[in-house]
């Protein structure tokens, strides 16, 4: 029997940083709470905005599989392996951190906020060698269906990590309704609602929602107004 965990999206953690407001679904920084540590491997699902022209200087990261997904506006990339990229609404990033990385983002717009999700992956390897890459999306692929965008092959659709995980983006019209059958043996679903409202076995997520779900080989989802969300399928280490 499918067990379910509901974060409303008034219950996350909140930062003020002026430059940065971020909205923490699990622990993160100074934000603490021990009933919401991670979903499986799924460690940090921080929804940021930054201020026009700002962003996080050059900083650190080991073993981790860091995605970014732009909702809003153009936001800049560099990296100590000599990437300077810009990821736009639209776009997916994956960066594997493995044996040591330092990287910087900053709102590449002077004239309006960027707003992304920064999502961690706990990796199945440690230490290895540290990648990144990118893919731009084609919106007319997820309307009124589940798009994959990331999933452990590289020879799978969308961008890979180094985790027995899957990500997937949909748009969907009000009424439209899909099932989800789960990729991967013992694992768990996060649902994010990014805009409008779904139903997800009969739970309503409004936007900014969450929903874990494990215990289950499928599940049904239906929009209750036109939405979009993101699937993460992810193990339950």
């Amino acid at each position: 029997m499918a067990n379910y965990v509901f974060h409303a999206a008034a219950s996350r953690g909140y930062a003020d940083h002026g430059w940065l407001r971020s909205k923490h679904t699990f622990s993160f920084a100074n934000y603490f709470n021990p009933e919401r540590m991670n979903f499986g491997a799924l460690r940090v699902l921080n929804d940021d905005q930054v201020a026009a022209g700002m962003g996080f200087g050059a900083h650190p990261h080991h073993n981790m599989e860091i995605i970014s997904i732009p909702l809003q506006g153009d936001l800049e990339h560099k990296d100590s392996m000599g990437n300077v990229e810009v990821i736009r609404h639209g776009d997916v990033q994956v960066m594997s951190a493995g044996s040591g990385i330092t990287h910087s983002e900053y709102n590449k717009n002077k004239d309006q906020e960027v707003r992304f999700l920064q999502i961690w992956i706990i990796p199945n390897a440690t230490n290895v060698e540290p990648r990144y890459d990118q893919l731009t999306l084609d919106a007319k692929d997820r309307h009124n269906t589940i798009q994959q965008v990331i999933s452990p092959s590289p020879d799978d659709e969308g961008l890979w990590l180094h985790q027995e995980a899957w990500f997937s983006l949909a748009h969907f019209d009000v009424g439209q309704e899909q099932v989800y059958s789960f990729k991967g043996k013992g694992t768990g679903l996060y649902v994010f609602t990014l805009s409008g409202t779904i139903e997800v076995d009969g739970r309503i997520l409004a936007d900014r929602d969450g929903l874990g779900i494990t215990d289950a080989q499928q599940i049904s989802i239906r929009a209750t107004a036109d939405a979009e969300f993101l699937l993460m399928e992810v193990p339950l280490i």
